[in-house]
């Protein structure tokens, strides 16, 4: 007879397979709080000890019908502790006389080949895997468990709600203390695309309005670059209407603002003009030297 798996082994496996199963369908772990949930784990737990009972009582009987030796061979075996028993028996390696049994009737050159059956590791991560796809098969179809348009959907909810949040809490930047930041290019760059290249044309090279990746400039209102752009969108220009303002007609907010102003200042000062020569509109307004 083998050794049997102790109850304590079944209850936890039970519990195991109840947790996974309710964290697959319901996406939390709520389900801990819940009575119907440890409920279900005493219920599982009493069938696991009648059945161990039942198991006792068979293994019992099963004993009586042994023979001497095979009794004393079994309670042998039982003396060993569970957990090296299954080690032992994943890693089991066999004697010379075992080997003798499973050799197959022919070979090549001196190699024999054995009729060995596959290892109990090897066998129980197959069965595992196989349980786990039949479980992930069945989450998947019949639940929201790994669905990447689900969590997709909740991640944007998540992600727009403390945009919000924080930008309830956080008052919107104005010119006196705005400030030039890199990470607020790329930023920048979708807020230029949207109301600013119809007359700046792309990369700020000119259009409809003056070009500006140049030194010259029409309004020159503050005396850093970032300033004077941040002052630009929120206030519009005097000179020609058709530079509206931005920010006083709540078109863009202050971080809106700060971020087109981070991407002008990059464009004018950290990258090559665009020239005449190479597509950019001619200079307007006069040259300027910014302050750092």
């Amino acid at each position: 007879m083998k050794q049997r798996t102790p109850v304590y082994i079944t209850i936890l496996i039970i519990v195991a397979i109840l947790m996974v199963l309710c964290y697959m369908f319901i996406q939390n772990s709520t389900f801990l709080l819940s009575p119907y949930f440890w409920g279900t784990v005493i219920i599982a737990s009493i069938i696991a000890m009648i059945q161990n009972a039942i198991g006792d009582l068979v293994e019992n009987t099963k004993f009586k019908t042994l023979s001497d030796e095979e009794k004393q061979a079994y309670l042998e075996a039982k003396k060993v502790p569970y957990f090296k028993a299954l080690y032992n028996d994943a890693f089991k390696k066999q004697s010379a006389t075992e080997e003798k049994d499973i050799l197959i009737d022919h070979g090549f050159d001196g190699i024999m080949e054995l009729d060995n059956q596959l290892p109990k590791w090897w066998l129980g991560l197959f069965w595992f895997g196989v349980a786990y796809c039949v479980v992930y098969l069945v989450s998947y179809s019949f639940s929201d468990f790994a669905n990447p348009i689900v969590e997709y959907d909740e991640e944007y909810k998540a992600q727009t709600a403390n945009i919000a949040e924080y930008l309830k809490n956080t008052p919107p930047p104005t010119i006196e203390n705005a400030v030039y930041s890199p990470d607020n290019i790329a930023a920048g760059e979708e807020v230029f695309k949207t109301n600013c290249v119809s007359c700046h044309g792309d990369g700020g090279k000119g259009g409809i309005g003056p070009n500006l990746t140049d030194n010259a400039w029409i309004n020159q209102p503050e005396k850093t670059l970032f300033k004077n752009v941040f002052h630009m969108v929120e206030n519009g220009s005097q000179n020609n209407p058709t530079m509206q303002a931005f920010g006083k007609n709540n078109v863009l907010s202050g971080f809106d603002i700060q971020n087109v102003a981070a991407y002008v200042y990059h464009i004018n000062q950290e990258q090559p003009p665009v020239t005449p020569a190479n597509g950019g509109a001619a200079p307007q307004g006069n040259p300027v030297v910014w302050e750092k």
